[in-house]
């Protein structure tokens, strides 16, 4: 409809309503095919990925610009410190590299002034997308945010996510979609995970396989795609995956200019530790009941060096000679978590052996790909490379595609994944 068909009435109030109607319309169909941003650092927190997204339907979704920004060490530094139980303990010295006229004294100080900063930095990171891409500001109906997550607890009823949108909106011209976990956790659910109902639109698109997709980030998850049940779609956190990799990796190579571990070279060189991965596998997370979600609160370095302090004193020893076991047993940690979680879905839902389709980080990881491989050998694994997407930007491109449907009026949750009641619009906006 547009101004020139409206049907002109007696009532005022009669005229706004279609007029308001005709502008609904006009901009929803601008919103449902338009450009969006989507951003996202995982808990891997090696830097931010963004992406501008075009969808409109699965065949002709497509990413039209990627830009991805290490963190500066000051503020990498800073939310490694916040994700951390107890983080204020690190922080309470003076961070490298932060210049500041007066030092935060708590932890929700430093909150707050890291919520600024990560927001001023997604901001150059947009700004720096734009200008790459050649594409303005004007032209793009929304960015996708999901901050920083800093604390994760979802059996306390919440998630708290580190961003200030109003710097981003301010700084960018554009609406920013952010928080976008409470809303579903207000109706029962987890508020995680959140990329499957991307998943679902994005991959299901085989009516004859079963498909899971994998994302390899800090934490390891999976999206349960059956063939032939659209509505047993699942998905949950396995458990640790790059989170534990790179801070082992970290421990022991301060000086390292890499991260992480290369095409996973150095777990190659050593050897899975029996007694750390039986201990390691202890854990009450794998055998949790879902929904279910995990993050540092429960997977980080102190846990590690617990876990292994509990050993014998002749596993330590063997240990403190090949620091490259520990980064092997990891490894093995990882694939044999998700491995087990899948089959465990794929026996309960009567899977095909079908697809197994990674993204995020663990898929530069030919150790670990391979070790997934040999557990699941009837399986096809790939990446998500084969249907169109690098695997690094599939979460960036997720959040813009739940940005899309936040402004379009459309669910983004999976209650069946999450543990919702009942589907929801997530996420708020603050507008440009």
């Amino acid at each position: 409809m547009t101004h020139s068909e409206l049907t002109p009435s007696d009532s005022p109030l009669e005229n706004l309503a279609q007029l308001e109607s005709a502008l609904s319309e006009t901009l929803f169909d601008s919103f449902d095919s338009g450009y969006y941003i989507g951003m996202m650092s995982g808990t891997s927190l090696d830097g931010m990925d963004a992406v501008i997204c075009q969808f409109y339907d699965s065949d002709s979704d497509k990413i039209i610009a990627t830009h991805s920004k290490p963190f500066p060490e000051h503020l990498r530094d800073t939310l490694l410190a916040l994700c951390q139980p107890n983080g204020f303990t690190t922080l309470a010295h003076p961070v490298k590299n932060i210049i500041l006229e007066q030092q935060p004294q708590s932890e929700l100080e430093w909150f707050g002034w890291a919520s600024c900063e990560y927001a001023e930095f997604a901001s150059a990171v947009v700004n720096e997308l734009l200008e790459k891409s050649g594409i303005s500001a004007d032209e793009i109906l929304a960015i996708g945010c999901h901050g920083q997550t800093v604390r994760h607890r979802p059996n306390l009823g919440f998630s708290l996510q580190l961003v200030d949108p109003n710097i981003i909106a301010e700084r960018t011209g554009i609406s920013v979609v952010t928080d976008f976990r409470r809303r579903d956790m207000a109706v029962g659910g987890q508020g995680a995970p959140l990329a499957p109902a991307f998943h679902l639109a994005q991959f299901a698109t085989d009516a004859d396989k079963d498909q899971i997709i994998v994302n390899l980030g800090g934490i390891a998850n999976i999206t349960v795609l059956p063939s032939a049940q659209a509505d047993k779609v699942t998905g949950y956190d396995t458990g640790p995956a790059n989170l534990l990799l790179d801070a082992w990796y970290q421990s022991q190579h301060p000086d390292a200019d890499s991260l992480y571990d290369e095409e996973g070279k150095w777990a190659q060189s050593g050897s899975v530790n029996p007694a750390l991965l039986s201990q390691l596998m202890a854990h009450p997370y794998f055998t949790q009941a879902t929904p279910k979600s995990t993050g540092r609160e429960e997977f980080n370095l102190g846990w590690l060096v617990e876990q292994i302090e509990q050993l014998d004193a002749d596993t330590q020893q063997a240990i403190n000679a090949d620091a490259a076991s520990v980064q092997a047993t990891l490894t093995q940690l990882t694939a044999q978590t998700l491995c087990d979680a899948i089959e465990s879905e794929a026996k309960q839902l009567n899977l095909t052996a079908g697809d197994i389709i990674i993204c995020g980080g663990g898929a530069y990881n030919p150790n670990l790909l391979t070790q997934i491989a040999n557990l699941l050998p009837e399986w096809h694994v790939t990446t998500s490379q084969q249907f169109g997407i690098a695997p690094t930007w599939v979460e960036a491109m997720a959040f813009a595609w739940l940005a899309r449907q936040t402004i379009i009026g459309e669910t983004g949750n999976l209650p069946a994944v999450t543990g919702a009641t009942k589907p929801v619009i997530l996420g708020q906006v603050c507008f440009a």
